[in-house]
C-alpha cells in the first residue's frame, strides 16, 4: 500500500470515528433521555434496552445491544457484501458502541421536540459522513444490501419495515406520542442524509472526459459495472470527448468519485437518481 493509500485510509478512519462520536452524542444527549427512538439497528437496540430494563431484572445498555446485534450481520456481510465495506462498517459499530458506553447520558432539554430534531440531525450528520466515505453504520445497511440482492427489491422497503416496527412497538409500549416524536427524528435524519450523501438506492453517473480509456480501466478495476460510452463534443471549445454512462448502487458512489478524481480531475460528472432499471444489473 503506497503513501497516498495509507493517507486515504487514515482519513477514512477519522471520518468513521467522527461519525461514531456524533451518533453516540445524538443518542446519549437527546434521543435516549427523551425516549425517542433512532432508526435501524440503533433504534432496535434502544428499544430492546428499554424493554429488558422494564420487564426483567437485567439492565443491558443500548451500546452493548447494538454491538451484539451487529455481530451476526458482520459475519454475513463479510461473505456477501465485501470485506473492505464490512470492516469499516464493523469499526463504525464498535466505535459507536464504545462511545455510547463512555459518554454519559445527559438531559440537556425537557422539550421532546427539540430532542427529536437535534438528535435526528446530529445522528444523520454522522451517518451521512460515514456513507460519503464509503462505509456504513452497519446493521440495517448490510442486511438491506443482502436482501435487495437476493430479492431484487428496493433497499428502502427494508428500512421502512424495520423503522415501522420500531415506531409501532414504541407506540404500543410507551404511548403514541413517543412514536410520533420518533417519526420527527426519522424525518429529520432522512433529510440531512439526503443533503450530505444520498438515500437513493441506485444512481446513474454521466462522466464527460478526455481520458475515457484510462478511466474505463480504472473503474473496471474497482467496480463490477458495465459502462456505455458515447461521443461528445464541447460546444464552446469544440474538443472531442467521450461521455461514459454507468449505473451504480449508493454504496459504490465513494469508490467512483475517488477513481474519477484520481484518473481525471478535470472530468465533468453528473450524478442523478435512477428510479428504475430494465435489463441486467449486476447485484453480486
Amino acid at each position: 500500500m503506497n503513501r497516498d493509500n495509507v493517507h486515504l485510509e487514515a482519513k477514512k478512519f477519522v471520518v468513521v470515528l467522527i461519525g461514531a462520536i456524533l451518533g453516540a452524542i445524538a443518542m446519549n444527549f437527546f434521543l435516549i433521555p427523551a425516549n425517542v427512538y433512532a432508526s435501524g439497528f440503533t433504534g432496535m437496540a434502544q428499544l430492546l434496552s428499554s424493554i429488558i430494563k422494564e420487564f426483567t431484572q437485567f439492565n443491558l445498555s443500548t451500546g452493548i445491544l447494538l454491538f451484539i446485534l451487529n455481530i451476526p450481520v458482520t459475519i454475513i456481510g463479510w461473505f456477501k457484501v465485501g470485506k473492505s465495506f464490512t470492516v469499516y462498517s464493523f469499526i463504525s459499530v464498535f466505535l459507536t458502541s464504545f462511545f455510547l458506553e463512555v459518554i454519559p447520558i445527559i438531559h440537556l432539554s425537557p422539550d421532546i421536540l427539540l430532542n427529536a430534531v437535534f438528535g435526528g440531525v446530529i445522528a444523520a450528520v454522522g451517518v451521512g459522513l460515514t456513507l460519503k466515505w464509503g462505509a456504513s453504520t452497519g446493521g440495517m445497511d448490510i442486511i438491506a444490501m443482502i436482501l435487495s440482492r437476493m430479492k431484487d427489491k428496493p433497499v428502502g422497503s427494508y428500512f421502512f419495515v424495520m423503522n415501522a416496527f420500531i415506531i409501532i412497538s414504541a407506540g404500543f409500549l410507551y404511548g403514541w406520542e413517543k412514536a410520533l416524536y420518533t417519526l420527527v427524528a426519522l424525518y429529520a435524519s432522512t433529510r440531512v442524509i439526503d443533503a450530505i450523501h444520498t438515500r437513493h438506492e441506485k444512481l446513474t453517473a454521466m462522466i464527460i472526459t478526455k481520458k475515457s480509456h484510462e478511466l474505463r480501466e480504472a473503474i473496471h478495476s474497482k467496480l463490477l459495472r458495465g459502462i456505455t460510452t458515447l461521443p461528445a463534443k464541447g460546444a464552446f471549445s469544440g474538443e472531442a470527448k467521450e461521455m461514459m454512462i454507468i449505473v451504480i448502487s449508493r454504496y459504490e458512489l465513494y469508490e467512483l468519485e475517488h477513481t474519477i478524481k484520481e484518473v481525471d480531475p478535470n472530468a465533468f460528472t453528473n450524478i442523478v437518481q435512477t428510479t428504475g432499471i430494465f435489463g441486467f444489473f449486476r447485484r453480486d
